[in-house]
């Protein structure tokens, strides 16, 4: 079997991270896998490292007529059994169209737990054969919207565990980050954009402060938001507990030497900095949207709170800070929840199975 991958994301975190593990879980299974990007992408330089077949591509969007053709005479090709689309920003609908052009079955994975617009439903799955939903949450978006439930596949994204287990010490840390040594620190994995919740945490971190507790909280990620989540902690009065550490390459190597995690986020698809953490053998704060419920076990492996309730995530963080025992404890039962739920192997699987379904359709 043979199958293009087509990733229109340039960073390589949350899902172009997961068709990386895709792609090599796959070739390690004997199925042959292309990864299409657009040029100049990071994804591009991670696949190769991975000794995975890459092929770059000039992109503009989905009104780019060129992009469409150039699609469509790839997918012609004889040995293209299967069309795998990744990444929106246009790439779903214009892949989707190229592959109907010259009769390639299509598998979509959604990763998003917002829906779309109404209008759009239709044209945008109606040419697929199969969604791959990342979480329940991401499915049952899909359902309420009238996509057929049995058009529907259930993977969730995975992570690594091995990746995780061998972090810097935390005066390693400390030094990295300019982080206090007896100061208890967080760390939050997130684009900054609104769906993500930083305010929620600024907000948190001034009610704690008035508690009489300091925490400090590295922000890993990039975004447009970045420069106003700066303005609010300095309006709020926690600025100096906050430390802005941009896009980490090397995330894995700092994640595990950190108190807990926060992910406050609004919407989310699955929450693959949750796993991550996990793996880690890290707590999560989190909120209780989207498929982050499918990952944190409440009160088990980490707290879950209201989305946008501040002060139950800084009850929360104050829990972890107050009782580190307890907090290491609910890290190694997340890691042993990532390890059993969320593997590799099993997103690899559970994508193949749905890859055979289709092409059996097919013949």
């Amino acid at each position: 079997m043979s199958v293009i991958h087509v990733e229109t994301g340039r960073d390589v975190y949350g899902g172009a991270l997961q068709v990386l593990h895709l792609a090599q879980g796959l070739q390690q299974r004997g199925v042959d896998s292309v990864v299409m990007v657009p040029k100049g992408s990071e994804v591009a330089a991670a696949a190769r490292k991975r000794w995975l077949r890459v092929e770059e591509f000039p992109y503009r969007g989905e009104a780019d007529a060129r992009s469409l053709a150039r699609l469509a005479w790839r997918f012609s090709r004889p040995d293209v059994h299967l069309v795998h689309l990744h990444r929106g920003l246009g790439a779903d609908r214009l892949g989707a169209m190229a592959a109907t052009m010259v009769r390639v079955p299509v598998v979509l994975t959604r990763r998003v737990a917002n829906p779309d617009v109404p209008w759009i439903v239709g044209a945008k799955y109606g040419l697929v054969r199969r969604i791959v939903a990342i979480s329940a949450a991401v499915r049952d978006v899909l359902v309420e919207q009238g996509v057929p439930a049995g058009k529907i596949a259930l993977v969730h994204d995975a992570v690594d565990v091995s990746d995780w287990r061998d972090p810097c010490d935390r005066a390693a840390r400390n030094g990295e980050f300019t982080l206090e040594p007896d100061v208890p620190a967080g760390a939050m994995v997130a684009q900054f954009r609104s769906r993500k919740g930083h305010w929620v945490l600024i907000d948190a971190l001034a009610i704690l402060r008035r508690r009489g507790l300091k925490p400090n909280v590295v922000l890993f990620g990039a975004g447009p938001l970045r420069s106003n989540v700066a303005a609010l902690a300095e309006v709020a009065g926690v600025a100096d507990q906050i430390r802005f550490a941009g896009f980490r390459g090397d995330l894995h190597r700092w994640l595990g030497s950190f108190d807990f995690c926060v992910l406050p986020a609004l919407l989310e698809g699955l929450g693959v900095s949750a796993l991550q953490a996990g793996a880690a053998g890290v707590p999560v704060v989190g909120a209780r949207a989207g498929g982050l419920p499918e990952v944190i076990e409440n009160g088990a492996t980490g707290v879950l709170c209201p989305p946008g309730d501040a002060g139950a995530l800084a009850t929360a963080i104050a829990g972890f800070v107050e009782d580190r025992d307890a907090a290491r404890a609910m890290g190694e039962r997340a890691r042993a929840r990532v390890e059993s739920l969320f593997s590799v192997g099993a997103m690899v699987e559970g994508n193949l199975d749905v890859y055979r379904e289709v092409v059996r359709g097919r013949g």
